[in-house]
């Protein structure tokens, strides 16, 4: 496996919000190079997700009504939740909740390849947080469907890899203000 030394994220783009009231839902487009079946396993099985995704869960996804934890990946402080299948419909659509939010997957054939939609609905002062997230973790997927993995990179490892650019570009994209990555705090003597 390649260390991911070499990765750098492009530019943003591909993702925008959709904004009703007060919850905004974070909506990011990809193309990927792989077929819906392939993506379709990297989307609901544990030891793919483990690959690349934010979370970990500790069963598959590919079940409606199937309930599994969801463990944030590279989280300080691990924050388990519960959550239930809503819709799978292989190799199309995925449906869950992560916390409190929702997450709806959908995978259209394009060419050879896929078009992956990810709809999350995130806090709106994070949504460009997510966004960064979500391109870094496409990345890496598409990395990881093409046999070239560069590891997971999430958390504070994401952040080595050009996340605050593209936090600050998702964020006038979307035009919001920039909401900086908390930094250390202050050391007491």
């Amino acid at each position: 496996m390649n260390d991911g030394a070499q990765y750098q994220p492009g530019p943003a783009s591909g993702a925008h919000v959709h904004k009703d009231g007060e919850k905004w839902t974070l909506i990011v487009v990809r193309q990927l190079r792989h077929a819906p079946e392939k993506v379709w396993l990297a989307l609901t099985d544990p030891v793919h997700l483990h690959e690349w995704a934010p979370f970990d869960v500790d069963g598959n996804l590919a079940v409606p009504g199937t309930t599994v934890k969801m463990v944030p990946a590279g989280a300080p402080v691990p924050h388990v939740s519960e959550t239930t299948v809503k819709r799978a419909e292989k190799p199309r659509l995925l449906e869950y909740n992560w916390g409190d939010k929702d997450l709806r997957w959908e995978l259209e054939p394009l060419g050879d390849g896929t078009r992956l939609t990810l709809w999350h609905n995130i806090d709106r002062r994070f949504i460009a947080w997510g966004a960064s997230g979500w391109h870094i973790c496409f990345d890496v997927l598409d990395r990881l469907l093409a046999e070239a993995p560069i590891g997971r990179q999430v958390g504070a490892d994401a952040i080595k890899f050009d996340w605050e650019r593209l936090n600050r570009e998702y964020s006038e994209q979307f035009g919001i203000k920039t909401l900086d990555f908390p930094a250390k705090a202050p050391q007491q003597s």
